[in-house]
């Protein structure tokens, strides 16, 4: 899989928004869904799954926080960044309390945005709440699951959860025997040939062909995701 991920970015200032997407884009690691209004951010949150949303608060259609508040009622349980031009104790009290993770006020510098960012983003990682978008399935590695776009359960395996879930973290090929160490530890009894069973048997799960892999794909001596 590619490490691109998926944002929702929803800020009504078009040079702001503009920027902060190209930013996210320069980074090479998120696909930016941009939004100018609460009504234009529902519609785009609706049956997708993103990585992370920011949120403005001051939209023209509605106030933020109880979009925020609407997300995760709805079921949306990655991290929510709200944008505030007020940084009041009232104000962050009352972004928290409609469910944002945090709580940023203009104007910020790029780097502490992110640096908020991909701390709830290894915090919501070991969560029993993170899902991920892996091919055409939703992942919930807390379930040992896959659902496909039917809503249809696949069953997995803890070692199996464990192979998809870091190979999602990676977003790039994994070596076969940094895999093995990783779900299996450092044990010399375990060989890369019990690695290759679990992949076989993993594609069989998840592969329309799994003698073609289009999702679990062999590449450069090890495994790679591809979206």
């Amino acid at each position: 899989m590619s490490s691109v991920k998926r944002v929702l970015l929803v800020e009504d200032d078009v040079m702001l928004r503009a920027s902060l997407a190209e930013q996210l884009t320069q980074e090479g690691a998120y696909a930016v869904v941009e939004a100018g209004d609460c009504a234009a951010a529902r519609n785009a949150a609706g049956g997708n799954l993103y990585e992370f949303i920011i949120l403005d608060i001051g939209l023209p259609d509605g106030d933020g926080r109880d979009l925020c508040r609407d997300f995760r009622t709805q079921g949306v349980t990655c991290p929510i960044l709200l944008l505030t031009a007020s940084d009041t104790d009232a104000d962050t009290i009352a972004g928290l309390k409609s469910g944002a993770n945090d709580y940023v006020s203009k104007p910020f510098r790029f780097a502490v945005l992110m640096a908020r960012v991909h701390a709830h983003l290894r915090s919501h990682g070991r969560s029993e709440e993170a899902m991920y978008r892996i091919g055409p399935y939703t992942f919930r590695p807390s379930a040992k699951l896959l659902l496909d776009g039917e809503a249809r359960k696949i069953r997995l395996t803890e070692k199996e959860t464990n192979i998809l879930k870091y190979l999602y973290r990676c977003g790039d090929t994994v070596p076969r025997e940094t895999l093995l160490h990783e779900v299996w530890g450092y044990n010399p009894a375990v060989t890369t040939h019990t690695l290759e069973t679990h992949i076989y048997r993993l594609r069989q799960k998840i592969e329309a062909n799994p003698s073609e892999a289009r999702i679990l794909v062999t590449e450069n001596g090890g495994y790679r995701l591809m979206a």
